[in-house]
């Protein structure tokens, strides 16, 4: 920084006189103001349309973009600069871009749990429905708190056969899900054998859904920690969840959410389905029941280590494939 430019920024910043600053300083006030009127020189000049160029670059990002994407944007437009220079601009204009929110997972691994084998091995495909389901955790931020929406996917034909919500990830809420998905296929005597592929959280590694999938004939199978690629299938829904619902829509309590994003999922699922198949799927259409455990009627609470709460489940069904 030149002394000139100190001066000046004196009085800017913090309202000091220039005579009294020249004066501290030992320099004349008349060098001072030649130097305020003098022509910009050739790297002034330049500076000064850089700044313009980054600030209006930054704008149309709507405010987002950091230095390498602006700086990526300005080269691409003809300019030759570089990426810290674009940064020292944006300093310098207190530009900042938006720095995205790092999601905290929801899986928590109970070390001592038993361990359960990858009976999928990443072949997310099925010869049949109730060959192999796929499950995971999810959760929906509202001004009350976070809602949990769990899940249930039959990787033959991707429908959704359970999403209970709940205010807690815990094993009563894995626990309702596999339970919807049961009575949805028609309880033990259909669903015998059928593997359900999930993370190695402790929502599905606990004794009480542990006992549940083998009293309901679920065989259990989990990928290993930390690999998001070894249940793909559920991370696929999700992320297609989070773009196209709920970075859409703010909700204010957990009914508004439970009430927001059911209506949505069947044309989420849809149109996952219609990508996956190249353009093609059948109509669809959405049926919302309450569900049960295993043995009790379907307008009855589900329940898991004796607690009541209300569950629903949404089913896609589609006629242009097998259940």
């Amino acid at each position: 920084m030149s002394v000139a430019r100190f001066i000046a920024d004196q009085r800017t910043m913090h309202r000091v006189p220039h005579a009294v600053t020249c004066a501290i300083l030992g320099v004349s006030v008349s060098w001072f103001y030649k130097w305020v009127h003098r022509e910009p020189t050739p790297t002034e000049v330049r500076r000064s349309e850089l700044d313009a160029a980054v600030k209006a670059a930054f704008e149309a990002s709507k405010r987002t973009y950091g230095s390498p994407r602006i700086h990526a944007d300005l080269v691409e437009a003809g300019w030759t600069v570089s990426v810290n220079t674009v940064a020292d601009s944006m300093r310098r204009q207190g530009l900042q871009g938006r720095k995205p929110k790092r999601r905290k997972g929801t899986t928590k691994q109970d070390k001592t749990a038993p361990k359960f084998p990858d009976r999928l091995k990443r072949d997310f495909t099925a010869p049949e429905a109730n060959v192999k389901w796929c499950g995971d955790m999810t959760e929906i931020p509202t001004d009350e708190g976070k809602l949990y929406l769990a899940t249930v996917l039959d990787l033959f034909s991707r429908k959704l056969l359970a999403s209970p919500t709940a205010e807690h990830p815990d094993a009563e809420l894995a626990g309702d899900a596999i339970k919807m998905a049961a009575a949805v296929r028609g309880g033990r005597t259909v669903i015998d054998g059928v593997i359900f592929h999930t993370d190695r959280g402790s929502t599905y590694t606990a004794k009480d859904f542990t006992k549940l999938c083998r009293r309901l004939g679920v065989v259990q199978s989990m990928g290993r920690v930390g690999s998001c690629f070894d249940n793909a299938a559920s991370e696929a829904f999700f992320s297609t969840l989070e773009h196209e619902v709920l970075s859409r829509h703010h909700f204010r309590t957990r009914a508004e959410a439970r009430a927001g994003v059911s209506p949505l999922v069947p044309g989420l699922l849809q149109r996952q389905t219609t990508a996956q198949l190249g353009g093609v799927a059948g109509s669809g259409r959405v049926r919302e029941n309450r569900c049960h455990p295993a043995g009790r009627s379907l307008n009855e609470a589900s329940t898991i280590s004796g607690k009541h709460r209300p569950s629903y489940v949404v089913s896609f069904e589609s006629s242009g494939a097998r259940p």
